[in-house]
């Protein structure tokens, strides 16, 4: 192999298991040895990640990381990106699913809400505030996955508004309407919402783009894990300031698309 190589692709051409993982591994391996500190997994092929491989990824995520380099998931299916998230894998590495979201269409001229409601989030207690959320979107048409996807990407956000602020003040806003849910998680931290925001209107937090290795790793500091996620399981998330006084804002829009 190559010294001089310092970016690889690597496809993997089959699901990522027990009987794949040495290969796979070696091929790391060598990689990283070699001196290459960007490696990208294709994991177009890949429908299911049993517990090696798994491993294989959270323990070559921490040997690039320990070398200095970057390694990325692109091309995943949303079974197995549902398996990543799982196991918080999708915290420590960035990962781009196999196509783009498409755009939120809007809401018809006026169009009402089935229901609305505002839960105010507990910062001893954000499960609760979970529990509560998990409810409440059970009475809407989405399907299971749906429901596992915006509960996820909601807990992501009332994490945020709790681990980055003290808490106090932080409210969800639930809205259900026939075809999506709107949920908007406020806080009344310093905020960052102009630097996110500005994140989603460049593509730098795309769902399918990767960015230079400075940008992905401010993109997976500790603000900006959670965003992430709710990005990639979200159809839309958007962040903006409070109109009134201090914080932020994150609307997350999830679709139910059997409707």
């Amino acid at each position: 192999m190559r010294p001089d190589i310092n970016i690889a692709v690597v496809p993997l051409k089959a699901d990522l298991d027990v009987m794949t993982v040495p290969a796979v591994r070696r091929s790391i391996d060598s990689l990283i040895s070699s001196g290459c500190r960007r490696v990208i997994l294709n994991m177009a092929d890949v429908s299911f990640i049993d517990s090696a491989g798994m491993g294989l990824i959270i323990r070559e995520i921490a040997r690039m990381r320990a070398a200095g380099g970057l390694m990325s998931l692109i091309n995943v299916s949303p079974v197995v990106l549902r398996a990543l998230a799982l196991r918080r894998v999708v915290d420590f590495i960035p990962v781009s699913t196999v196509v783009e979201q498409d755009e939120v269409p809007e809401l018809e001229p006026g169009t009402l809400p089935l229901w609305r409601r505002v839960l105010r989030i507990n910062p001893l207690d954000p499960a609760a505030t979970r529990s509560k959320v998990s409810e409440l979107l059970e009475l809407l048409p989405l399907s299971s996955d749906e429901r596992f996807d915006a509960n996820l990407a909601v807990g992501e956000a009332v994490g945020n508004a709790v681990d980055h602020t003290d808490g106090q003040g932080a409210l969800v806003e639930i809205v259900g309407y026939r075809d999506r849910v709107v949920v908007e998680v406020s806080d009344c931290g310093c905020g960052c919402a102009d630097s996110w925001s500005a994140a989603l209107a460049d593509g730098s937090l795309g769902i399918s783009h990767i960015a230079d290795d400075a940008a992905e790793e401010d993109c997976w500091q500790a603000r900006g894990r959670g965003l992430k996620l709710m990005r990639l399981l979200a159809d839309s998330v958007t962040i903006v300031p409070k109109t009134v006084g201090s914080g932020t804002v994150v609307r997350i829009v999830k679709l139910a698309r059997g409707v």
